[in-house]
Protein backbone atom coordinates (compact mmCIF):
# COMPACT_ATOMS: atom_id res chain seq x y z
CA UNK A 1 0.00 0.00 0.00
CA UNK A 2 1.25 3.50 -0.52
CA UNK A 3 2.71 5.43 2.15
CA UNK A 4 -0.07 8.41 1.00
CA UNK A 5 -2.97 6.33 2.23
CA UNK A 6 -1.84 5.51 5.81
CA UNK A 7 -1.10 9.03 6.05
CA UNK A 8 -4.77 9.93 4.39
CA UNK A 9 -6.24 7.57 6.54
CA UNK A 10 -4.10 9.33 10.27
CA UNK A 11 -5.78 12.72 8.84
CA UNK A 12 -8.96 11.41 8.61
CA UNK A 13 -8.50 9.86 12.11
CA UNK A 14 -6.76 12.71 13.72
CA UNK A 15 -7.97 15.67 11.90
CA UNK A 16 -5.27 18.31 10.84
CA UNK A 17 -1.46 18.15 11.91
CA UNK A 18 1.83 19.57 10.99
CA UNK A 19 3.87 17.77 8.05
CA UNK A 20 6.56 16.72 10.80
CA UNK A 21 4.20 15.23 13.07
CA UNK A 22 2.32 13.14 10.39
CA UNK A 23 5.70 11.68 9.61
CA UNK A 24 6.20 10.68 13.03
CA UNK A 25 2.79 8.90 13.15
CA UNK A 26 3.01 6.98 10.06
CA UNK A 27 6.35 6.30 11.13
CA UNK A 28 5.57 4.72 14.72
CA UNK A 29 2.05 3.10 12.72
CA UNK A 30 4.99 1.39 10.51
CA UNK A 31 7.05 0.23 13.18
CA UNK A 32 4.52 -1.22 15.78
CA UNK A 33 2.89 -3.06 12.08
CA UNK A 34 6.05 -4.54 12.08
CA UNK A 35 5.74 -6.28 15.48
CA UNK A 36 2.06 -6.69 16.10
CA UNK A 37 1.24 -7.28 12.35
CA UNK A 38 4.19 -8.84 11.51
CA UNK A 39 4.12 -7.00 7.98
CA UNK A 40 4.67 -3.13 6.54
CA UNK A 41 1.74 -0.85 6.26
CA UNK A 42 3.42 0.60 3.33
CA UNK A 43 6.71 -0.43 0.99
CA UNK A 44 8.08 3.54 0.62
CA UNK A 45 11.63 3.83 2.90
CA UNK A 46 11.40 5.19 5.74
CA UNK A 47 14.80 7.37 5.87
CA UNK A 48 16.69 9.13 8.96
CA UNK A 49 16.52 13.18 8.82
CA UNK A 50 17.42 15.70 11.06
CA UNK A 51 14.43 15.90 12.50
CA UNK A 52 13.30 12.34 13.00
CA UNK A 53 12.27 9.51 10.17
CA UNK A 54 10.78 10.78 7.10
CA UNK A 55 9.16 9.33 4.11
CA UNK A 56 10.46 11.07 1.44
CA UNK A 57 7.48 10.14 -0.95
CA UNK A 58 5.37 11.83 1.51
CA UNK A 59 7.35 14.62 2.43
CA UNK A 60 7.59 15.29 -1.52
CA UNK A 61 3.55 15.36 -1.68
CA UNK A 62 3.15 17.86 1.03
CA UNK A 63 6.32 19.92 0.58
CA UNK A 64 5.88 23.43 1.13
CA UNK A 65 2.80 22.90 3.27
CA UNK A 66 3.28 23.02 7.90
CA UNK A 67 -0.39 21.83 8.27
CA UNK A 68 -1.47 18.96 6.45
CA UNK A 69 -5.16 18.05 6.43
CA UNK A 70 -5.27 15.94 3.26
CA UNK A 71 -2.96 14.08 1.02
CA UNK A 72 -3.37 13.98 -2.61
CA UNK A 73 -3.35 10.84 -4.45
CA UNK A 74 -4.32 9.32 -0.61
CA UNK A 75 -7.20 6.76 -0.27
CA UNK A 76 -7.99 6.03 3.16
CA UNK A 77 -10.14 3.16 2.01
CA UNK A 78 -6.93 1.10 0.77
CA UNK A 79 -6.26 0.83 4.57
CA UNK A 80 -8.16 -2.63 5.63
CA UNK A 81 -9.44 -3.80 9.16
CA UNK A 82 -6.20 -5.32 11.03
CA UNK A 83 -4.28 -2.01 9.42
CA UNK A 84 -6.73 -0.05 11.03
CA UNK A 85 -6.50 -1.67 14.14
CA UNK A 86 -2.59 -1.15 14.21
CA UNK A 87 -2.92 2.67 13.09
CA UNK A 88 -5.63 2.85 15.47
CA UNK A 89 -3.80 1.72 18.80
CA UNK A 90 -0.87 3.95 17.50
CA UNK A 91 -2.99 7.40 17.62
CA UNK A 92 -3.85 6.37 21.44
CA UNK A 93 -1.31 6.17 22.34
CA UNK A 94 1.17 9.20 20.04
CA UNK A 95 -1.86 10.92 18.73
CA UNK A 96 -1.94 13.63 21.03
CA UNK A 97 1.66 14.67 21.50
CA UNK A 98 2.95 17.47 19.48
CA UNK A 99 5.63 16.78 16.57
CA UNK A 100 8.19 17.98 18.88
CA UNK A 101 8.48 15.35 21.30
CA UNK A 102 7.59 12.64 18.86
CA UNK A 103 11.06 13.85 17.13
CA UNK A 104 12.35 13.89 20.58
CA UNK A 105 10.69 10.76 21.46
CA UNK A 106 12.75 9.19 18.21
CA UNK A 107 15.81 10.80 18.55
CA UNK A 108 16.23 8.43 21.90
CA UNK A 109 15.28 4.99 19.82
CA UNK A 110 17.93 2.69 18.35
CA UNK A 111 16.30 2.69 14.98
CA UNK A 112 16.30 6.29 13.98
CA UNK A 113 19.97 6.63 15.92
CA UNK A 114 21.75 3.51 14.26
CA UNK A 115 20.25 4.59 10.79
CA UNK A 116 20.97 8.45 11.27
CA UNK A 117 24.49 7.53 12.74
CA UNK A 118 25.05 5.86 9.34
CA UNK A 119 24.71 8.85 7.34
CA UNK A 120 21.60 11.40 7.01
CA UNK A 121 18.73 9.72 4.52
CA UNK A 122 19.66 6.14 5.22
CA UNK A 123 16.89 3.79 5.33
CA UNK A 124 15.57 2.82 8.99
CA UNK A 125 14.61 -1.03 7.59
CA UNK A 126 11.27 -2.15 9.06
CA UNK A 127 13.79 -5.28 10.48
CA UNK A 128 15.45 -2.66 12.37
CA UNK A 129 11.86 -1.32 13.82
CA UNK A 130 10.68 -4.47 14.83
CA UNK A 131 13.94 -6.12 16.83
CA UNK A 132 13.82 -2.42 18.46
CA UNK A 133 10.51 -1.99 19.15
CA UNK A 134 9.66 -5.61 20.12
CA UNK A 135 11.42 -5.52 23.21
CA UNK A 136 10.43 -2.38 24.58
CA UNK A 137 6.90 -1.92 26.39
CA UNK A 138 4.15 -1.33 23.27
CA UNK A 139 1.90 1.73 22.57
CA UNK A 140 -1.86 0.99 24.23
Amino acid sequence: MPVKDVAQYILEMNGPMTSMKLQKLVYYSQAWATVWDDDVLFDEQVQAWDNGPVVRELWEANKGKFKIGSVDGGDSSAVNEAQRETIARVLDFYGAKNAQWLSDLTHMEDPWKDAFAQGQNTEITPQAMSEYYSTIEPAH
